[in-house]
């Protein structure tokens, strides 16, 4: 009996090894086409906003989901579109994005004392937080990096020159210091992985 209890806790860190290396590759090569592809993924980023938008519109015409948790969702979406105006460019230090992160926190901390009161189907709960909560933050943390090779531009606000440096030097240099979800990425696929040297002939 305690052996093939220790076999299950044995699977289940092996299951949950491969789950999260499945999470984290998938991650990498979502990272890598938004890099690649910016305006395909603002245009796919927008109208998850738009739907989301829309599904708590619907939800509060024909569910009974409170008022203010749709409100909340609705603020949280017109938070979003500000924060993709300027995209792939985030800031994170940006009024819209902190006040997104704000709102994310309390609108996770309303629907769990809501779902906690309100019996739900736990399909229905994992709907709403996934659908509702989750699927436009992820998609624009994911586009994180998707700045990190961006060439500059005449509407950087801060100045790029910096003593005798010239502006592609110096833009280089402060983006190369930065951290983002692709870089993350890079630097564990080459420290964990092992890497295949090509033969010269």
């Amino acid at each position: 009996m305690i052996f093939l209890y220790l076999l299950g806790l044995l699977s289940l860190a092996v299951q949950a090894t491969f789950i999260t290396l499945a999470i984290a590759a998938g991650l990498y090569y979502l990272a890598e086409l938004v890099e690649e592809y910016t305006v395909m993924a603002k245009y796919i980023i927008t109208w998850t906003v738009i739907v989301t938008a829309c599904i708590h519109i619907g939800l509060q015409l024909f569910e009974d989901i409170p008022l203010h948790l749709n409100a909340l969702g609705l603020v949280q979406q017109v938070l979003h579109g500000l924060l993709l105006r300027d995209f792939p460019v985030v800031r994170v230090t940006s009024i819209p994005f902190i006040t997104a992160i704000l709102t994310l926190v309390l609108h996770h901390y309303m629907a769990f004392k809501f779902f906690g009161t309100v019996y739900y189907n736990f399909s229905e709960v994992l709907a709403y937080f996934t659908l509702c909560l989750w699927v436009v933050p992820f998609a624009l943390f994911v586009s994180l990096s998707a700045n990190d090779y961006v060439l500059p531009t005449t509407g950087e606000k801060q100045p790029l020159l910096l003593g005798d440096s010239n502006v592609l030097t110096d833009y280089l240099s402060r983006k190369s210091k930065r951290y983002s979800l692709l870089s993350f990425f890079s630097f564990a696929k080459e420290s964990i992985l092992p890497q295949r040297s090509k033969k010269a002939f």
